[in-house]
């Protein structure tokens, strides 16, 4: 039943890069936006998320609760040396889904629209920033527990140069799934043309960030590029996100807009894949050159057990109408 809750555990965490990502990558997308260009913008990426806006933030619901649950040890871990990127991030995600809910719903049109405007799309960029700041602190050994000072302790854990390259990395990508994802909500010609160029300019910003992450962490001794090319696997998950890549490129010349979401979710899963598997189960690296895995450090059988069950059987309930809002949304589209 262990593997049963981490195969849940992986899942939620990718589905909310991929779909909570793409969230996020509307206000990045809007923000970098020209003036004279981002209103259509808005529309479109609006469009866009409306169909999962409110739900994405469920897969991280499930996430916490199946650390908390499940890896009590590795919960408290992240929440007591990571405190502060994940408060951070937290109030990044309500000051955002509530700038967006006034800004859209408010019944007075005046100035404070700009606020509302202003917040959803700094919220946007911050938010991913801090998660990427997180995912990297896991990996980095900058997490030190036997560390005395506060600043070794709760601030440079995670406020480093690998985490900075890492967050922008995992900005850069919530902007390239957006843009992919609202090429098909475009309507016309013109804006198809502007989405168009918009994937193909966070592409590169993937592309430059992804560089920046591997120098970072040869400057910082991180082991990344083992990690990634010492076995076949990662090899192969790296290729096949450069052929997506490519696949993607080829649609977006031809304009044939149908499997280019697929594509890009594909990508984040060949990536998570290739930045993961080598130290898996191994969930965070210490500095003091322990580990905290998910086989060693979970709960009792039978909580693991209960959780798994409630996993199993809460899928049957979530995931359908999951799919059900989202096709009333497509077809409210229509």
């Amino acid at each position: 039943m262990i593997y049963v809750v981490i195969g849940f555990l992986w899942l939620s965490i990718c589905l909310y890069i991929i779909l909570g990502g793409a969230d996020f990558g509307a206000g990045i997308v809007e923000l970098f936006t020209h003036k004279k260009a981002r209103h259509k913008t808005k529309e479109i990426m609006y469009e866009s998320i409306a169909p999962v806006w409110e739900a994405n933030h469920m897969w991280l619901i499930i996430a916490i609760v199946i650390l908390f649950v499940g890896f009590p040890e590795i919960y408290t871990t992240m929440s007591t040396y990571l405190h502060i990127p994940l408060v951070l991030m937290l109030l990044g995600i309500i000051a955002r889904g509530t700038a967006f809910t006034f800004r859209h719903y408010d019944a007075v049109k005046d100035n404070w629209q700009v606020l509302y405007t202003q917040v959803f799309y700094y919220a946007s960029l911050l938010t991913p920033f801090f998660l990427g700041l997180i995912a990297a602190a896991t990996v980095s050994h900058s997490i030190n527990p036997d560390a005395t000072g506060f600043l070794d302790l709760y601030i440079f854990s995670w406020l480093n140069w690998f985490g900075v390259s890492v967050g922008l990395f995992t900005v850069a990508l919530c902007a390239y799934l957006a843009s992919i994802f609202s090429l098909r909500e475009t309507r016309d010609k013109m804006d198809l043309t502007l989405m168009i160029k918009k994937s193909r300019q966070t592409m590169v910003f993937v592309v430059i960030t992804g560089i920046l992450v591997f120098l970072t962490a040869y400057i910082s001794d991180i082991p990344l590029v083992m990690w990634v090319f010492s076995k076949p696997l990662g090899i192969m998950a790296i290729s096949f996100a450069t052929v997506a890549l490519g696949l993607i490129l080829r649609s977006l010349h031809q304009r044939k807009l149908l499997p280019v979401r697929a594509l890009a979710g594909f990508q984040i899963v060949m990536i998570l894949i290739a930045a993961t598997y080598q130290h898996n189960p191994d969930i965070i690296l210490l500095g003091n050159g322990q580990h905290l895995s998910l086989l060693e450090h979970m709960a009792p059988p039978k909580t693991i057990a209960a959780l798994g069950w409630a996993l199993m059987l809460g899928s049957l309930f979530i995931l359908p109408f999951l799919f059900y809002l989202m096709a009333s949304f497509s077809k409210l589209r229509k």
